[in-house]
């Protein structure tokens, strides 16, 4: 059993496979962010068809990620969805890399990732004027150049969990006593990485 707020650690190999599909990485994301929609809802999001949308989360389903949302449908025709976890998921390379089929697994969910984000982020540039002074002063991207050891890397990676989880606790906190003014969904992207020049 894990630890209270600790994301779920895939280790097998069919449930990373399930996020090498694209789709379902962006369909996973914006239903944590809702919190529970539809297939419908989100297949306008997304620009798909309900029944391939809704293919792709029964397969989420299937591996664990999402769940049916109970007490939602208001006349049983259409099915309410949600992630199986507020904690979300995550994975060690470590764990699939010694075979070509989990280095590949790898491979595709983490550029999938990225590619996600980087969607996320485009999205948030193309539409700064609308978000107004405040939310754009707010806003934030910065990098920083460090010389560390995989150790030193690694309990900076721990630091930052750390922090972002007591800021995301704060958030539910505020919006379960119903302080939900001015508060938006906000994506924070950290990537700690090696390079060589």
């Amino acid at each position: 059993m894990r630890p209270k707020h600790e994301p779920e650690q895939i280790t097998d190999l069919s449930r990373l496979k399930a996020f090498t599909n694209p789709l379902r990485m962006q369909l996973y994301r914006l239903l944590y962010a809702a919190g529970t929609a539809t297939a419908s809802q989100l297949a306008e999001q997304v620009d798909q068809a309900p029944s391939l949308v809704s293919y792709h989360l029964r397969k989420l389903a299937e591996h664990g990620f999402v769940t049916e949302a109970r007490g939602r449908s208001t006349d049983g025709r259409e099915r309410w969805w949600q992630v199986a976890s507020e904690e979300g998921w995550g994975f060690r390379n470590s764990d699939f890399t010694e075979t070509p089929e989990g280095a590949a697994a790898v491979g595709a969910v983490t550029r999938g990732i990225l590619d996600n984000r980087t969607a996320q982020y485009r999205t948030y540039l193309d539409q700064t004027a609308a978000w107004g002074q405040a939310w754009t002063d707010a806003a934030f991207t910065s990098e920083w150049m460090l010389e560390l050891t995989a150790e030193e890397l690694a309990e900076m990676s721990a630091e930052f969990e750390a922090l972002t989880r007591r800021w995301r606790e704060r958030g539910k906190a505020a919006k379960a006593v119903g302080d939900t003014e001015d508060r938006e969904h906000v994506s924070v992207h950290l990537y700690g990485f090696p390079f060589r020049v």
